[in-house]
């Protein structure tokens, strides 16, 4: 099956990071899981984790979210495959914690787009898996 290009550069870029990145640092679930399909499939390569479907992928980040007081994305370098409904985004996480002790990861986040949401995600984590 060809991709048919349903969103442009800005778009691809303005749906991983304002769309996606924006609303897991609001801690907004909804948002960001309407940001997948419903079959999507979430993987962490560095750690061999995978998770399929909304509901796993919701139950991660109802881990992730609950295990940080706050979550910053920032400084994000993208590389975008318009004709194949693909986007990259390397870029910093400082994630916060109760405690006041922070965790700086410099990640990149490989998406596969259909129908202008997730259907694949890759992530590759500088440190310690977070979405688990």
């Amino acid at each position: 099956m060809q991709y048919e290009p349903t969103l442009s550069r800005a778009e691809l870029i303005e749906l991983a990071t304002q769309k996606y990145f924006a609303s897991v640092d609001r801690k907004d679930i909804e948002a960001a899981l309407d940001c997948f399909h419903e079959e999507a499939l979430f993987c962490v390569q560095t750690e061999f984790t995978r998770h399929a479907g909304k509901a796993a992928i919701r139950k991660m980040f109802e881990g992730f979210m609950g295990a940080y007081e706050t979550i910053v994305h920032k400084d994000f370098t993208c590389t975008v495959d318009e004709k194949n409904g693909r986007i990259t985004a390397s870029f910093e996480a400082v994630l916060t914690a109760a405690d006041g002790s922070v965790t700086r990861l410099f990640n990149t986040n490989f998406w596969r787009i259909r129908d202008g949401k997730f259907q694949e995600v890759y992530v590759y984590f500088s440190g310690a898996n977070v979405l688990v």
